[in-house]
């Protein structure tokens, strides 16, 4: 029995390094931080207050033995792979939450103790629980929660005899509101609109690789003016100073935002004039000086020089003393976008990421470079021998293999943050308030400087000459960093050849992503982007076999040396209806995927539907291949089938080449025609050439 002054958490469950407060029995809050060491995850607390009195002692009771206790193996055999001997802190808060709120429903009811908590109480509670409205998925959760309560009770020092769930031994299934088809899995997530990713990575890639230098020096600059007005003593020299620089008539005078209007710089001006803060502090306001830099406010320039160009020009005239702490804000989240995205991280495990995490590689024996790798920790599903969670995680076994714009990205991370700290340090990205909070940035403080550097790009776009940068609105909702590892393996598996983000290598990405070797990037046993990858490829082909069936009845020819074939195979895949497939399908996608000859891949760039089969392939695909290299598509190849829509596209494609030739210079104008020409003549193959899926068949 613990006593009012034991331990909330017991000493063996605090992993070394954990620092954060404990609490004691008797306290009405609970802080679970001693349980929390991923650094991506959100400190919690259970709050009593909550808990009716007649009940508390015995909620309380069971909560503690759920907090230090483990439960039994023969209770978690044959409850699944998700079944846990201990959760995670944040299950824990959850479900302390749901026993509360079944104490304050038996409160309700003049039931004051947990053991009077009969079988035909928990079908009463349990039908009435679901009259709120809630939907099948959540509603396992609120049983499972529930069914601890009764595991833990049996563990604890004084159980209350709280009865055993009837859905235990009937079975769950009738005790849960009916299906309606709103179940999500992991791949549920919407992957980015391409006209939305496209920019955002466009300006994230200018941020990291033009932008980093200016803007990292402006930041130490900023800080040594700080440092320098903070040491200042003021003199009548520096009086002086003061009068010259801000009692010019009509000239601006050097601000800062503040929360509603302007404010004078005040740090700025004690750096350039050698005067204390304080010595600023009365100039001002002998001379009104609040009044007159609202009327006119001006830049507060820095002594540092502009490298980063657009389009051949400096990308600002000077840096301002007022802007750097966005601009460092921005260059953090442009960074973390680049690691999100191309990578196939999750957002975990990009928080988990340390300076030094992705070392420079030694050459190989033949002196030609090695590829980046990233080590670090991944935290799904991560348990130790006895089932339980492991909050920090564990390094992976084999590392994610890191593209050149992720090793830049990681690279200006490392030097915003010290050595061995997290890259995404909520402390040291902190750069207005300086607060010091725990572990790194947060999902949804990610989520909000990703919309805020949108709108600062959609500000600076119109500014440098590039409107047709703007970053969109997404329409199915924000940029949220859950988006991107889905989107990746979306755009992998239905945009080929690069559309996103000015060609930015797919084509190398996708070689990397099919070797799956040991050093294979972004690749584990279990739950890896592979898995991802394959669900949504085999998305996309069933998509386009669908459509070829739809384009087939409706009377379309079609052409091509695999066209018998694709007719053939898009006559056997069946068509995907429904919520997208959860990961735990990704076995059933690669075996859908290795399926040779008869798996069709719809190639938007070259207007034509690749029925695959490795031996036929002029794309040179590796010898396991389940997926052409479709940026690497090449004419006469045998596997190439088109359709009337495909040469219909041809010819739009050509005439916009044609209309981009007549305003190109001579050489340029050139290319483009020929282009032209050849797109014209595809589909002229096509039309003499193309059949009737009655004569194919």
């Amino acid at each position: 029995m613990p006593g009012l002054d034991s331990p909330v958490v017991l000493p063996q469950w605090i992993k070394p390094g954990n620092t954060h407060p404990n609490a004691r029995y008797r306290d009405l809050v609970w802080p679970l931080a001693p349980l929390i060491d991923n650094p991506g995850t959100s400190l919690c607390a259970i709050f009593w207050e909550r808990c009716p009195a007649s009940l508390l002692g015995q909620v309380k009771l069971t909560a503690w033995t759920m907090l230090n206790g483990q439960l039994r193996p023969t209770y978690l055999k044959g409850r699944g792979v998700r079944a846990r001997a201990r959760t995670s802190a944040a299950v824990m808060r959850a479900t302390c939450n749901e026993w509360m709120r079944l104490a304050r429903w038996l409160h309700e009811r003049r039931i004051t103790s947990l053991g009077a908590c009969t079988e035909e109480v928990w079908r009463v509670y349990i039908s009435e629980r679901w009259e709120g409205g809630i939907t099948r998925d959540p509603a396992k959760s609120v049983c499972s929660s529930l069914t601890d309560l009764w595991a833990f009770d049996q563990l604890s020092a004084q159980p209350t005899g709280i009865a055993r769930p009837p859905w235990e031994t009937e079975g769950l299934d009738d005790f849960l509101p009916a299906d309606d088809g709103s179940a999500r899995g992991e791949n549920s997530t919407e992957p980015l609109d391409p006209q939305v990713l496209g920019p955002l990575l466009v300006w994230a890639i200018r941020l990291v690789d033009d932008f980093a230098d200016d803007i990292l020096a402006a930041w130490d600059e900023r800080c040594r003016l700080i440092a320098t007005a903070a040491a200042n003593r003021g003199s009548p020299k520096t009086l002086a100073a003061l009068a010259d620089l801000l009692l010019q008539a009509g000239a601006p005078l050097p601000s800062v935002r503040g929360r509603d209007r302007p404010k004078l710089a005040r740090s700025y001006v004690a750096a350039v004039t050698g005067a204390s803060l304080r010595q600023v502090d009365r100039f001002k306001e002998r001379h009104q000086l609040s009044i007159a830099v609202n009327e006119r406010p001006g830049p507060c320039p820095l002594q540092v020089p502009v490298t980063g160009r657009i389009n051949g020009k400096p990308w600002r005239e000077h840096l301002d003393f007022d802007e750097t702490a966005e601009l460092m804000r921005h260059l953090g989240t442009a960074a973390a976008i680049i690691c999100l995205y191309l990578t196939g991280m999750r957002p975990q495990e990009v928080q988990g990421l340390r300076a030094g995490c992705c070392p420079e590689p030694e050459p190989a024996a033949d002196g030609t470079p090695r590829r980046h790798l990233i080590h670090s920790h991944h935290y799904k599903n991560v348990t130790d021998d006895e089932g339980s969670h492991i909050s920090a995680g564990e390094v992976r076994d084999v590392p994610w293999v890191a593209i050149t714009p992720v090793v830049h990205a990681i690279r200006v991370l490392e030097r915003m943050v010290p050595e061995g700290e997290l890259l995404l340090s909520s402390a040291h990205h902190d750069f207005t308030h300086q607060q010091g909070h725990h572990g790194a940035l947060k999902s949804g403080t990610l989520n909000e400087r990703i919309e805020a550097f949108a709108e600062w790009a959609n500000r600076e776009a119109p500014s440098q000459g590039l409107t047709g940068q703007a970053i969109p609105e997404d329409p199915l909702g924000g940029i949220g960093v859950a988006r991107f590892r889905r989107s990746l393996a979306w755009h992998i598996a239905r945009r080929p050849g690069g559309l996103i983000a000015l060609a930015i290598q797919y084509g190398h990405m996708r070689t990397v992503l099919d070797a799956r070797t040991s050093s294979g990037y972004g690749f584990r046993s279990r739950g890896g982007i592979h898995g991802v990858l394959d669900v949504e490829t085999a998305l996309a082909a069933a998509n386009t076999a669908a459509r070829l069936r739809d384009q087939a009845a409706a009377g379309e020819k079609i052409s091509g040396p695999a066209a018998r074939r694709a007719l053939t195979a898009a006559a056997h895949t069946p068509k995907f209806e429904g919520r997208i497939v959860p990961a735990k399908f990704a076995k059933k996608a690669a075996s859908f995927l290795a399926r040779d000859g008869i798996v069709l891949f719809d190639n938007p760039g070259a207007m034509l539907i690749c029925a695959f089969k490795r031996d036929n392939a002029l794309c040179e695909p590796d010898p396991d291949a389940t997926a052409p290299r479709q940026y690497d598509c090449r004419p006469g190849c045998g596997n190439t089938v088109r359709t009337d829509t495909h040469a219909r596209l041809l010819r739009e494609r050509a005439d916009e080449l044609d209309q981009l030739a007549a305003s190109a210079p001579g050489p340029v104008s050139r290319r483009l025609k020929a282009n032209a020409n050849r797109f014209r003549t595809m589909a002229d193959t096509h039309d003499t050439t193309a059949q009737s899926v009655k004569a194919l068949t």
